[in-house]
């Protein structure tokens, strides 16, 4: 049964963002660089809604490094993001559609070495789809979009317990049919605070046989899949040297989409939220908007109520 946001949970909701930035206003806030320039989905949309999600709690600066987006294009030479001033990264570019677009190999360094030195790095959607060629950053994300001869693969049992599939064995990676998704949370973690065991949010693309190293990983929430009738991993963690990395396949947002189902889930939202959070401090303070998350409903604002500064 889907419940969408009525105008109680709207003055909840309202009311924790305002709780939230009064708290931040004695506190210095995150400051966080989104990186995009190219991908299959809507990265500019992406780009925006995440920057407003995340300065509507008052909790954070959001800036957008846009790359070139064709292959030897003569920006490239001048595009150095500065990693460094920066509490979190969002990688949210991907080059699947076209293997020859890639970062700088000076990029790739910089930011490996932003990680490896403490960094945050949040990887949104299809950002674990890309730069195959990059065997560090396969690494940092733990798990990718790769075929079934790369790396591992993670699967659940019903009791969350983990295994790891070979190379070669079983399939590459691939998604159904986007679905209203039942979350199992495996483990506790400061992200998911105050939520239930198992929440539902809506148009959920899951990721099947993701694959890649799967070193110093931690999965935080999987969801059944019917089309495979196996369980796989939608949050997890990785470590990499100093640096705390998130990846998810929440946060899907398709060509032709206006600020979908899936990116007004609160859900979501707190979740992206949190995790960037957490990425900078190691810690968590961000409320829970609202209580009443669980397997059943699906709460979700409403079309008309955009993030703060989000325009159509």
């Amino acid at each position: 049964m889907k419940v969408y946001l009525t105008k109680y949970y709207f003055l909840v909701f309202t009311c924790v963002i305002s709780i939230n930035a009064m708290t931040q206003k004695s506190h210095q806030k995150i400051n966080v660089l989104v990186v995009d320039g190219f991908s299959n989905h809507d990265w500019e949309q992406t780009s925006k809604l995440t920057k407003d999600i995340l300065e509507e709690t008052g909790l954070f600066n959001v800036k957008i490094s846009t790359s070139p987006s064709t292959p030897n294009d003569t920006g490239w030479r001048s595009w150095n993001p500065q990693f460094g001033e920066y509490d979190v990264i969002i990688q949210n570019s991907n080059n699947i559609q076209n293997k020859t677009l890639r970062w700088p190999e000076r990029v790739e360094k910089s930011l490996e070495e932003y990680v490896r030195s403490g960094g945050g790095l949040y990887i949104l959607h299809s950002a674990n789809n890309a730069f195959s060629h990059w065997k560090e950053y396969d690494k940092m994300i733990g798990l990718g979009w790769r075929p079934k001869e790369t790396g591992y693969a993670i699967e659940l049992d019903k009791k969350n317990k983990i295994m790891r599939i070979p190379p070669a064995q079983g399939s590459g990676t691939n998604h159904g049919k986007r679905f209203d998704a039942v979350v199992n949370i495996v483990a506790k973690h400061p992200i998911h605070k105050g939520f239930p065991k198992q929440w539902i949010t809506p148009s959920m693309e899951l990721y099947t046989y993701a694959r890649g190293p799967a070193e110093n990983l931690t999965v935080l929430s999987s969801a059944y899949d019917t089309a495979t009738n196996k369980i796989w991993p939608v949050e997890w963690v990785v470590t990499y040297g100093k640096g705390r990395v998130y990846n998810s396949s929440m946060g899907h947002l398709w060509k032709g989409e206006q600020y979908p189902v899936s990116y007004r889930c609160l859900g979501f939202q707190t979740i992206l939220i949190r995790a960037t959070e957490w990425l900078a401090t190691g810690k968590v303070a961000y409320s829970l908007p609202v209580k009443e998350l669980n397997k059943n409903r699906v709460i979700v604002r409403s079309e008309t109520d955009y993030p703060t500064t989000f325009k159509k």
